[in-house]
């Protein structure tokens, strides 16, 4: 707890300067912060009182005829005991970015027009688990498809755990459906990539220069192509040595553009640094899956009967309406 006190004494002091609220995403976001680490102080200091108390009924004389007092400690002892689980949650986000927001973004794979349409339920499907978390959202660039659903879309969220909650969500996604955009309504198979990136509140250990850059800018558009700007303000920017690549079209200020794209760009290469931490950067590029068969995480089965499998921990739940609404708590 002494880390969290130390912590909370300099975002308190770091909002008392003057320049801090003239960037009202900063400030923002130590606001957030503070909230966040004031709970869990406020939580612990609760347990330990609990505690303390109940140590001093239990070292009492009791008879009994202390009925009602023993009733009283047993009840305690069942409140305790659910604040030490919820403790105990907290504690299985304790990486390094675990506690912070997070970048997704959704790429269509294998399956054509259904892909795209499999990968728009994707992006509904997260937006509503962080409504149901109480976490912000924003929509930071979206590529429609030629007939339904969407090409790519990155989503920034931001709030308490984020990323320790969602970057197990990275992977290749599978749906298994009758397709609405079939004249026959077969069976089809369809793919989407999901990949989960933290939002670096202090990127100054990660050091990118200038000429590894290429930053271009394009107009952005809104659904169908129609222009939605005057001036070219949607950013791209290009990691050369990596091929990694971030864009941004939300904002109308092409700075803002940079500066989100930025993010972006700086949270997957700290993801890609994290799991390969002995690999050279241009190395790990090499390693992403395709977007097709054999390669999921996760199936999502719709016909001829209806389960969500996660390939990994084995989970299977048959509520796939369920998830599907946001409801991905059902999956762990």
């Amino acid at each position: 707890m002494v880390g969290k006190r130390e912590e909370i004494k300099k975002i308190e002091n770091k909002l008392q300067e003057e320049d801090v609220w003239s960037d009202y995403e900063k400030s923002g976001e130590l606001s957030r912060r503070l909230e966040f680490l004031r709970n869990e102080l406020l939580v612990w200091e609760n347990i330990t009182n609990d505690i303390k108390g109940l140590d001093d009924l239990l070292k009492g004389d009791l008879t009994v005829k202390d009925e009602e007092e023993i009733d009283f400690i047993i009840e305690q002892f069942g409140e305790l005991k659910q604040e030490v689980e919820k403790i105990e949650e907290r504690l299985k986000y304790s990486g390094p970015y675990d506690q912070g927001g997070a970048v997704i973004t959704f790429q269509s794979g294998a399956g054509g027009t259904d892909a795209q349409d499999w990968t728009e339920m994707l992006l509904r499907m997260y937006m509503r688990f962080a409504e149901k978390q109480s976490w912000k959202v924003s929509i930071l660039e979206k590529v429609v498809g030629a007939e339904a659903g969407i090409k790519t879309a990155t989503l920034k969220i931001e709030g308490p755990l984020v990323y320790g909650k969602l970057k197990n969500e990275s992977g290749v996604h599978r749906l298994v459906r009758l397709s609405p955009f079939n004249a026959d309504n077969l069976r089809q198979t369809s793919f989407a990539m999901v990949e989960v990136m933290p939002i670096m509140e202090d990127s100054s250990s990660l050091q990118i220069e200038n000429k590894d850059l290429r930053v271009d800018t394009f107009r952005s558009s809104g659904a169908g192509g129609q222009s939605v700007n005057t001036t070219d303000s949607a950013v791209r920017i290009t990691h050369l040595p990596t091929g990694l690549v971030a864009t941004c079209q939300n904002e109308r200020s092409q700075l803002k553009n940079k500066e989100q794209a930025m993010t972006i760009l700086k949270g997957r290469l700290i993801k890609l640094m994290e799991e390969e931490k002995v690999k050279e950067i241009n190395e790990l590029r090499g390693e992403r899956k395709a977007v097709e068969w054999g390669s999921q995480i996760r199936s999502y089965v719709l016909h001829p009967y209806k389960m969500v499998k996660d390939h990994r921990s084995g989970r299977q739940v048959t509520a796939v309406e369920k998830v599907l609404d946001g409801e991905l708590d059902l999956l762990n």
